[in-house]
């Protein structure tokens, strides 16, 4: 999927996505901040359709574009809500890919269960083993297994808001593979450094939020061609929270090492991939 261009009138926008369906390439819509964005949902003809976006800026009441709307009224797959539940359904789906989706997936499930009366044998069961030899066995994943973990209504919505913004923004952009190799890293060192701090008993997505919060912050200002952009704003917030917790202002069960080690570890890889980025365009 490519996003394409925000219009700020939706049924304008509607008139370039039908006149574009006549030319058998696929475009859906999706709110946005200031009307709705235009989302190419097959990149092989990106070319074709940012020639096309031109043409219909230059000139949106042509009429081969009201012709168009005409012409797929009664064949589109699926139509537009200008606003209540469905619009906001679509914005949530729109921004998120399948790897965000499944770790919120598996983490609200998990907390449900939680909630339910499995806690304890959730707990002793996800969160990582006291002695790290155990991660050679057979229950080696229990080093990610605890970003699973939420022991709160507002723990699990905090994280996971915070987890579909930037892990939707990195998967739209940069796909889900990157966000996926982010995501394991950002389990497996903080949750060790934590485990060597404090003992097994944590749990929670914030270690690895802080990650994607690095990564976005050092990949838009090393990369800015990726559309990986964060609002100076939300990064000091996010860095006085930081601060914040290492105060014990918040309760001593606040993972902070898992927060700075996640910290590390997106600004770290950020600039790994500056550099192989880098490296690669030299070699071509």
């Amino acid at each position: 999927m490519k996003h394409l261009v925000v219009i700020n009138n939706p049924r304008v926008a509607q008139a370039f996505v039908d006149y574009m369906a006549v030319l058998n390439i696929e475009c859906q819509l999706a709110p946005a901040e200031q009307g709705v964005v235009v989302i190419l949902m097959d990149e092989q003809h990106l070319e074709k359709a940012e020639y096309e976006l031109q043409q219909f800026l230059a000139n949106p009441s042509d009429a081969k574009y009201s012709a168009a709307s005409w012409k797929v009224a009664d064949s589109r797959k699926a139509t537009f809500s200008y606003g209540g539940k469905g619009m906001v359904k679509s914005a949530f789906l729109a921004h998120a890919g399948p790897v965000t989706l499944a770790v919120l997936a598996i983490s609200a499930v998990i907390f449900a269960l939680m909630q339910m009366g499995f806690e304890r044998s959730l707990i002793l069961n996800l969160t990582i083993p006291p002695d790290l030899s155990m991660l050679l066995s057979a229950d080696f994943w229990r080093v990610i297994s605890p970003i699973f973990l939420h022991f709160s209504i507002i723990h699990i919505a905090f994280n996971g808001l915070w987890w579909w913004q930037l892990g939707g923004e990195i998967e739209r952009q940069l796909g889900s593979s990157k966000l996926l190799l982010i995501t394991i890293v950002a389990a497996v060192i903080p949750n060790v450094a934590q485990l060597l701090a404090t003992g097994p008993f944590f749990g929670g997505l914030s270690g690895v939020v802080y990650a994607l919060l690095g990564y976005c912050w050092f990949t838009g200002w090393l990369r800015p061609q990726t559309g990986l952009q964060l609002n100076p704003a939300i990064v000091g917030f996010m860095l006085v929270w930081l601060v914040i917790g290492f105060m014990d202002v918040v309760g001593p069960s606040t993972a902070n090492l898992a927060h700075l080690f996640g910290l590390f570890v997106g600004c770290a890889q950020a600039l790994l991939d500056r550099f192989v980025t880098t490296d690669k365009s030299k070699a071509v």
